[in-house]
């Protein structure tokens, strides 16, 4: 069977592109998510390589899209070797099951983790130096007036993280920061 799986980060982001570059391989299958490519902890990756099976053929419009670290990478195609399932990269024309593919997937995999080590360093160079020059000071602390009772709700099982985040419209950080915040005696 034909698989593709189709990713992007976020939910304003397109995956059209990516769909549109596949359909000349008569995929059967689709996965597909919004969701960071972060690890491998996603709903639709973990679905998509419980479906498939010895013989079949994932297709994927580049590599980043299926993992982010040369790591995850490379696990992710051991495990799908050991199934004895082929993975077909479109950007990077490259089909895991050829020994050439295979050579080609360990160095694309190692480039791509270098540049994004690279670009996160030199985002942290940049905010370094706009620090140094006053320019940047972080993102703005947020204040919610009453969260103790928003605590008490979460302390008492009444709503899950996740929820509590959504009402107070914050991120699961932002949540996590004030919690902690929240929780650390104040002192004197």
């Amino acid at each position: 069977m034909r698989i593709a799986y189709v990713r992007v980060s976020t939910v304003e982001q397109n995956e059209q592109r990516q769909i549109e570059a596949m359909q000349k391989y008569d995929i059967e299958k689709w996965f597909t998510e919004k969701v960071s490519g972060k690890d491998t902890n996603r709903p639709k990756l973990q679905e998509m390589l419980e479906f498939a099976r010895e013989g079949d053929t994932i297709h994927i419009h580049d590599f980043s899209r299926l993992a982010r670290s040369t790591k995850d990478l490379l696990d992710i195609v051991e495990m799908l070797n050991g199934k004895g399932i082929h993975l077909v990269s479109n950007k990077e024309n490259i089909d895991t099951s050829t020994p050439t593919g295979k050579l080609m997937l360990t160095m694309i995999g190692a480039i791509n983790e270098f540049e994004r080590v690279n670009l996160l360093e030199r985002q942290r160079e940049g905010i370094a130096i706009a620090k140094r020059e006053g320019k940047y000071r972080g993102g703005k602390r947020k204040r919610i007036d009453n969260f103790s009772e928003y605590y008490t709700r979460y302390k008492n099982r009444q709503m899950t993280k996740s929820a509590l985040a959504r009402e107070l419209s914050i991120s699961r950080p932002t949540l996590d920061k004030l919690i902690a915040e929240f929780e650390v005696p104040k002192r004197c």
